[in-house]
């Protein structure tokens, strides 16, 4: 077994904190895919209702409910020590 004061402090203290937030990083990437598609999701649904087009609410209270939830996601998921 490696003795931990042997181990370099950059490498330790990158280890501690992936066993903090462990799968950080794919959490990240999965919140900016669904932000993203909800992004564009109501972009659509803007230019739709732009050139004339009905957009049911239902469908518009949908689409910034899931902005925003994505947007809560990435907030609450952000590095807090930096």
């Amino acid at each position: 077994m490696t003795d931990p004061s042997r181990l370099d402090p950059e490498l330790r203290k990158r280890l501690l904190q992936e066993a903090r937030t462990p799968w950080r990083s794919l959490r990240r990437a999965l919140w900016f895919a669904l932000f993203a598609s909800a992004a564009v999701g109501a972009a659509t649904m803007a230019m739709r209702g732009a050139s004339g087009g009905l957009v049911p609410l239902t469908d518009l209270g949908i689409q910034v409910a899931a902005l925003l939830l994505s947007a809560v996601l990435i907030w609450f998921d952000r590095n807090r020590e930096t």
